[in-house]
């Protein structure tokens, strides 16, 4: 069963707090199921640039070289900071779809999460406190929610802010 939570924290004292608030809510929907967990997480916005948040089960192999791959593809600088499973890439404005396209053919296990100026979308499949564990939910504006099951019925959510 699908469930989400959400905090918005307007008091910048608690922002070293939040990573352990928000994963508390997350606990806490356990009884909702094992489908799996994830984490949206609106940062700073960079002028130039958006970002495209990654996951690959085998992030070693999958990760390594795809910042040049990718850069040489886009003919600009493309950063990547690796979380776990996951990767944020910065990538130059305006050029998703080249990502999207060069992402399928050099590395088509890598999955697409997210993608926008400031979001970022962490997912996983297992029990939300596994999910949780190392990973970066510390910042002013986070919501997590757990994701339903494919046969479930429900349908994917685009989160934009």
């Amino acid at each position: 069963m699908c469930g989400i939570v959400g905090l918005f924290l307007k008091d910048k004292s608690l922002e070293p707090e939040l990573g352990k608030m928000l994963t508390s809510m997350l606990i806490t929907m356990t009884d909702r199921g094992p489908d799996s967990a994830g984490i949206a997480i609106y940062g700073d916005e960079s002028k130039g640039s958006s970002k495209m948040t990654v996951q690959s089960d085998a992030p070693d192999l999958e990760f390594a070289g795809l910042e040049s791959a990718l850069s040489d593809a886009l003919g600009g600088t493309v950063s990547m900071k690796v979380i776990s499973t996951h990767a944020v890439l910065s990538i130059p404005a305006g050029s998703f779809e080249k990502a999207r396209q060069t992402l399928s053919e050099v590395r088509p296990n890598v999955r697409i999460m997210s993608r926008g100026d400031t979001l970022e979308i962490y997912k996983e499949v297992g029990l939300p406190k596994d999910v949780a564990a190392g990973n970066p939910w510390n910042r002013p504006h986070s919501y997590g929610d757990r994701i339903c099951g494919d046969n479930d019925g429900c349908a994917p959510v685009q989160h934009r802010r």
